[in-house]
């Protein structure tokens, strides 16, 4: 028996740092882009993240992909 990944989807996430707290240390905020097509290219979507990233008020710190996959056991 194997186990097979079947891909669904994803998200992009932006983490943005949107100050400085009382002791100093940055505070982060992330913003989440949904429905992202698995079979997107890393380089499109981090083209496009950066694009989002441009618009954003605050700095653009990181940027995150999650997939999400099903495992079907055949």
């Amino acid at each position: 028996m194997a186990v097979v990944k079947a891909p669904q989807s994803g998200k992009v996430v932006l983490k943005v740092q949107t100050g400085i707290n009382a002791t100093g240390s940055p505070v982060f905020k992330l913003r989440t882009y949904a429905n992202v097509k698995s079979e997107a290219a890393d380089s499109d979507i981090f083209a496009v993240a950066e694009g989002l990233g441009s618009l954003q008020q605050h700095t653009l710190v990181d940027i995150i992909r999650q997939d999400i996959n099903n495992l079907i056991n055949q």
